[in-house]
């Protein structure tokens, strides 16, 4: 069974993190909490949290990302500043330090901070008051607070979700992939502070495809963009092409979609102006066609 968070009643003295409604109007009064989330482990969540905030500051939105993943961080790793942490989440959560000293101000982009999570402590720290808390004094200085959820439905993941505004469903073209983000799916249809509250929008959920491949998609190797939308009844944000300057990337602590003339960076620039609005049509979503030198030589 579904165990609920919190008891809500109507007054706004009982909301830390302000009510929903505050952010869904035109003129928000907080920033939105985006949760970077997904079933399955490795279908490229914190490459996506750390490139999808990336564009967000480049467009000029106040942006903090934040790791969720309790006691196995890395989005400092994809994002170079491994080395420049010295509070984290729980120190915050903990009062060991402020919300500013645990901040780290991103050395490309000024409109980007990261709060890293904790790689020693466990996730028992987390705790909805302290996550709200933080969240709320977040949303206050941030136009964007993107969370990096842990996979599966553990504490750092069900903290993550449950403050959302909006969730980014992470799924590589592959049933298992499919069958685990529809569970998170119906999580947070059910047990997201939103839904809870039942009086204002569900939380937006929209679907990122990561290392699709068109070849294998059209040779029925791999599950087609049809075929995962029908399976989780998702608007598609954005398709990521398999490609591996990912893990080169990673390495050099660059987020993907820094790069120039590079396929999956265009892909994650066109996820980020679909979020915001803007209507792009799907790229990299065809196979390309083989020109008749290729043929003939290969």
């Amino acid at each position: 069974a579904t165990t609920t968070f919190r008891d809500f009643t109507s007054s706004s003295e009982d909301f830390i993190l302000s009510h929903p409604s505050t952010v869904d109007g035109p003129n928000p009064s907080r920033g939105r909490v985006v949760c970077i989330t997904s079933g399955k482990g490795g279908v490229g969540k914190t490459t996506s949290a750390a490139s999808f905030a990336m564009g967000l500051a480049k467009r000029g939105h106040k942006t903090c990302v934040v790791d969720f993943d309790i006691g196995l961080r890395n989005l400092d790793i994809h994002l170079g500043c491994e080395r420049r942490v010295i509070f984290d989440l729980v120190n915050v959560l903990l009062d060991e330090c402020t919300l500013p000293q645990a901040l780290i101000k991103d050395k490309r982009e000024p409109n980007l901070r990261m709060l890293a999570a904790s790689q020693t402590r466990d996730k028992e720290c987390l705790t909805v008051e302290g996550v709200e808390r933080v969240l709320s004094d977040l949303a206050d200085s941030f136009e964007y607070v993107v969370l990096d959820s842990p996979a599966g439905i553990e504490s750092g993941a069900r903290h993550a979700m449950y403050f959302a505004d909006d969730a980014i469903i992470v799924t590589n073209p592959e049933l298992s992939s499919c069958r685990d983000a529809d569970k998170m799916v119906g999580f947070i249809n059910s047990s997201s502070r939103r839904a809870e509250l039942g009086d204002v929008q569900e939380v937006t959920q929209t679907l990122l495809i990561t290392r699709y491949d068109p070849l294998r998609a059209e040779a029925e190797e791999s599950l087609s963009i049809a075929d995962m939308n029908e399976f989780l009844c998702l608007p598609v944000v954005g398709v990521i092409p398999e490609s591996k300057d990912v893990l080169t990337c990673t390495n050099l602590g660059t987020p993907i979609i820094t790069l120039d003339d590079n396929d999956a960076a265009g892909a994650y620039s066109d996820m980020v102006d679909r979020y915001l609005g803007e209507e792009k049509e799907l790229r990299f979503t065809t196979p390309e066609p083989v020109s008749f030198f290729k043929k003939m030589f290969g």
